[in-house]
């Protein structure tokens, strides 16, 4: 495989990670709510971790002031299980310290093991329980990370204004 590329998101990626999503999630977002968040939503960021030209990943936030709640996350079937989940996760967390966003919230299915274990090995911690978060009844747990990365002093969106 060749080098993955983390990049932000744009809205020529939202079909193909509507792909994904609609491969990884019981209920999953329409292209419709991509192409919002990508165009419209203030809040939000997305990255997407591409190989040979192609999304294979994506992770997504809104940022608000110094918080941040973590949306979704998912990897393309045929590249699970190679870190690519992490990488795209840590570069969704470095993006957001850049931001000075100082802890990120999410909401995991209880029985998500995997991802469990990548968001505490990426530092988060269980804080609580929701209680039938999904259609389905399954519980949620509720996971807070505030040890993000080093801001870069250096970062600059394209879209932020200078007066």
């Amino acid at each position: 495989m060749s080098d993955i590329v983390i990049r932000r998101m744009t809205a020529q990626d939202v079909k193909r990670v509507h792909e994904i999503e609609v491969n990884t999630f019981p209920k999953p977002w329409t292209e419709a709510d991509f192409m919002r968040e990508v165009t419209t939503n203030q809040c939000a960021r997305y990255m997407v971790a591409e190989a040979e030209g192609q999304v294979i990943a994506y992770a997504g936030a809104w940022l608000i002031l110094d918080e941040g709640h973590i949306t979704n996350i998912a990897v393309d079937k045929a590249y699970r299980g190679q870190g690519i989940g992490r990488k795209v996760t840590e570069a969704l967390l470095q993006y957001a310290a850049n931001l000075g966003v100082q802890y990120l919230t999410l909401e995991v299915r209880r029985s998500n093991e995997v991802a469990q274990n990548l968001y505490k090995s990426l530092g988060f911690i269980k804080l609580g329980v929701r209680k039938k978060y999904y259609d389905d009844g399954e519980d949620a747990l509720l996971m807070v990370v505030d040890h993000l990365p080093e801001a870069d002093p250096d970062f600059e969106e394209a879209e932020t204004v200078h007066e």
